[in-house]
């Protein structure tokens, strides 16, 4: 992830919805290598059936609308025209659809067998206006001895309930038998009001058989026919698309993210019913072994590390079209890039208790002999843990280097750097042979992005900025008119030495140097629920969620 600075050296940022956090780590769980795609056993998932109640209220709606806004024209069409025939049945049924459509908006809960009640009641009273005001145009025409009116109301209204059971069809999830069931249902209604009206006027049937254009065609029949069809493709579609989203114990479910090789999904382990997000690589990018290389290795690096503050991966694998794919926790906060941007620099004492978590994260990294190599604002993530605010996530191990592992080739060093704007000089010269001094640079380079709003360096390309870390100063965090907590701008000083032998030689001096300033205990855990109590919209949605991105 990077802002656009850092376009040239990092992938596109992907952001996830702000979603509800959870408290504890997920089972590991080796995935064989035949791991695929498929539907797991009926107990273990989300029923098709509950995803079809959802769907059937949203598509109810639609329905609702769409019908409404055709009667409201008639009913507009009608009175201009000064035929105010059945204009109190007119205004019931247009009032009932109207105020279905508000009642399926509004907030109240309907189980399936409510929903289809609605339906019921929502294309049963359109069908019962239609047969009413055929069955009156009929009788009226038919003692005007009027042949015309009588073949042209039969077809009028012929065809308004095809589009009705075409509506239907269109609008409402079902299995193909009840689909038939229903438009042939409604299908039929129109042939039983013709005959019925015929059997009590016989000269319907004498005024109708002067049409000689007419052809026995059942319109409304076929038209169920076609709706019967639609609704049988449309229902295996959507039977498919659920099937697609089981990912072998998972159930994906909304996309909340994206980046330039992947997509990240929100997604409930079904049977332990624990949110959590999957990444998906490109299905396009799945080919290029140098792209799964990479993945793997992140995802292995990062499950090694067991950390509080290192964020968990759950689970790994490969689906039968090639899709790689990766379980990992949803963390529910903004990162260190996102709190500086909306809400400006943070207090010393809040940067030093960030900062001694981050230390803690990547102490272990390092002992495990693991190299970041990416650290920044938007890979450093405030979130909440056990009730506990303002609790530091490491993410993104996308360009982690072990430290015994085989040295990179030159195509490797070719495509994966850092983020130019907190990247250790070194880094920029030396990729394959950077230690943990290059994560203590980038660290320093941070607290001073937390205490100032801005970066080290202000440069306008990666040159530059490259040789700015490489040969520059570094501006002081203070001013005459305002000195800087003097313990802090030494140490963070010190981290952004050129000379690498200079800086701290360990996370855990970092931490031990932080933690012996005053400013430790100035910033609490009270402090931090206090913050986000103030600062957390009433609309959770306004946060993000930022997760590692794809390299």
């Amino acid at each position: 992830m990077s802002d656009a600075s850092d376009s040239h050296w990092s992938a596109d940022e992907v952001t996830q919805e702000m979603i509800p956090p959870i408290s504890d780590r997920a089972m590991s769980q080796t995935v064989p290598p035949d791991l695929q795609a498929r539907v797991v056993s009926p107990h273990q998932r989300v029923r098709f059936s509950a995803e079809t109640d959802a769907l059937l209220r949203t598509r109810l709606q639609y329905a609702a609308l769409d019908i409404a806004i055709v009667l409201a024209i008639s009913f507009v069409g009608n009175f201009l025209a000064s035929s105010h025939e059945w204009l109190l049945l007119r205004s019931i049924v247009l009032g009932w659809v109207i105020a279905a459509y508000f009642l399926l908006k509004s907030g109240f809960r309907f189980d399936g067998f409510a929903l289809r009640a609605f339906e019921i009641a929502l294309f049963g009273a359109v069908a019962i206006q239609l047969s009413l005001m055929m069955n009156g145009r009929l009788r009226f025409f038919a003692e005007r001895g009027d042949s015309t009116s009588v073949v042209g109301t039969q077809y009028l209204y012929f065809t308004a309930f095809c589009l009705h059971v075409l509506t239907y069809g269109i609008f409402m999830p079902n299995s193909w038998k009840r689909a038939a069931v229903v438009t042939t249902l409604i299908a039929l209604i129109p042939y039983a009001v013709w005959f019925g009206t015929a059997a009590f006027h016989p000269e319907i049937g004498k005024l109708a058989s002067t049409n000689q254009a007419v052809a026995p065609i059942p319109l409304t029949l076929i038209a169920a026919l076609i709706a019967t069809f639609g609704s049988h493709i449309i229902n295996r579609t959507r039977r498919e698309a659920f099937q697609a989203k089981q990912l072998m114990q998972y159930r994906l479910q909304d996309q909340i993210g994206h980046g330039g090789m992947g997509k990240v999904y929100r997604a409930e382990h079904t049977l332990l019913k624990r949110p959590c997000a999957i990444k998906l690589i490109h299905s396009d990018k799945s080919s290029d072994p140098y792209t799964i290389d990479r993945f793997e290795k992140e995802v292995i690096a990062t499950a090694k590390l067991s950390h509080w503050n290192t964020i968990d991966i759950y689970d790994y694998g490969r689906t039968a079209d090639g899709t790689f794919f990766y379980v990992m926790e949803l963390l529910n906060g903004l990162s260190i890039q996102d709190l500086i941007q909306r809400f400006g620099p943070m207090p010393p004492s809040r940067v030093v208790y960030l900062l001694l978590q981050a230390c803690q994260a990547l102490h272990e990294a390092h002992t495990a002999g693991l190299i970041h190599r990416d650290v920044k604002p938007a890979n450093l993530f405030v979130t909440e843990r056990g009730g506990y605010w303002d609790v530091l996530k490491i993410l993104d191990f996308g360009l982690v280097r072990e430290l015994d592992g085989e040295v990179a080739s030159q195509e490797t060093l070719n495509r994966f750097s850092g983020t130019p704007a907190f990247m250790a000089p070194e880094q920029a010269f030396h990729y394959d042979t950077v230690d943990a001094r290059a994560d203590i640079y980038a660290l320093g380079a941070v607290a001073y992005y937390m205490l100032s709003g801005d970066t080290v360096f202000q440069c306008k390309s990666t040159t530059e900025m490259i040789l700015a870390h490489a040969n520059d100063e570094v501006r002081p965090l203070g001013s005459p008119d305002k000195p800087f907590e003097e313990s802090l701008e030494q140490i963070i000083r010190r981290c952004l030495e050129k000379d690498p032998s200079s800086r701290f030689a360990s996370a855990l001096e970092l931490h031990d140097a932080l933690a012996a300033t005053s400013l430790r205990s100035k910033w609490t855990a009270k402090d931090a629920e206090m913050w986000w109590s103030q600062h957390l919209p009433k609309n959770n949605n306004q946060l993000c969620v930022t997760e590692p991105t794809i390299k």
